[in-house]
Order: C-alpha cells, then structure tokens, then sequence
C-alpha cells in the first residue's frame, strides 16, 4: 500500500470517521485537506501532511488520535517530512504564533512552550497547510466564516508574502480579499 492508503487505514481506525467536525466528520475534513493540496500543485509530503495534520490535536481541534510522544508510529506512516510538519502544526501555539508569522518565522510550540524557527524552505508549507485547513473550516462552516472571515482576510493577506501563489490565490477566492 502506498503512505496515503495506509495513513487513511490508519484514521478508519482511529475513529476519525466518527468525530465530528465542520463539513461531517473529521475524516472527511482530513481528505478534503489533502485533496486541496494536492488540487494546488504541493508536494506529496505536504499532501500526507494535510491528511495527517491533527493526529495529534491541534490548538484550535483538541481530540488527540495519537500521543505527540509516540511520533515514531505516524513517521513509519508517512515519512520523516510530513510527520514534522504534523508536529509543527499540532503544536502551534497560534496566539503567540499566527500573528507574527511572516515576519518572525517563530513557531511557539504549546507541547514544549519553545520556540522554534523556520527557514523559508519550512515556513512556506506550514503556512499552506494552516491556510487551507481554515478554507475547508469556512467552506464547511457559515458560522465560522461569518464569525472568522475577517479575520482570516487579514491573517492571510500578511501571510501571502510566505505562501505559496496557487494557497493565496485560492484564500483570496474564498474569503474575497
């Protein structure tokens, strides 16, 4: 089987197709995730990252299907690159994050409470992935487009000088900015 099949057999067993989140399940979120990647032209680890991303919670989703500690399991699934950037995104702090993102490159991680930097080569995949997982929120979500879409507008705007063109390009679609 291929990173991609195993990690999905990997979720069906995990029950995230029982969990509840915006859009049906988180299962169907994770899939839609890695779809819209994969739609935009971004690699494979960045792809098995998005399916992968809140394994581990996330500051905004808090259910853990795996134990941050025990990161070796989703590393033998999808590979060294991705699960880091599964971590990085599980463990984003993004009060003390999102906001200075693009211009700090500081990832504060909420596992460890340290801070960790990326390089440009880093930081653009971390803020696609964390860009369209809020799309696929707001897509799925009026609620969380009517409450949020201001604020993403303004989020992402600062955040296009790191992005990738085809992710900003597609916020700007949706949010209308």
């Amino acid at each position: 089987m291929s990173a991609e099949q195993d990690m999905r057999a990997w979720l069906r067993q995990h029950g995230a197709e029982t969990v509840g989140h915006p859009g049906g399940t988180l299962y169907a979120h994770l899939s839609r995730v890695h779809d819209r990647l994969g739609g935009l032209g971004l690699g494979a680890d960045v792809q098995l990252a998005g399916l992968a991303h809140a394994v581990y919670g996330t500051d905004g989703f808090d259910l853990v299907l795996l134990d941050p500690a025990d990161r070796m399991t989703l590393r033998d699934l999808i590979g060294a690159p991705a699960e880091k950037l599964v971590y990085l995104y599980g463990a984003c702090d993004r009060d003390r994050t999102w906001r200075r993102l693009p211009d700090t490159g500081e990832v504060w991680n909420r596992f460890t409470n340290e801070v960790e930097f990326l390089d440009p080569v880093a930081l653009q995949p971390f803020v696609d992935l964390s860009i369209v997982n809020e799309l696929d929120v707001v897509e799925q979500d009026p609620a969380v487009a009517e409450k949020y879409g201001a604020y993403f507008r303004s989020l992402f705007t600062s955040w296009a000088q790191v992005a990738s063109a085809q992710v900003t390009t597609d916020a700007k679609q949706v949010l209308g900015f």
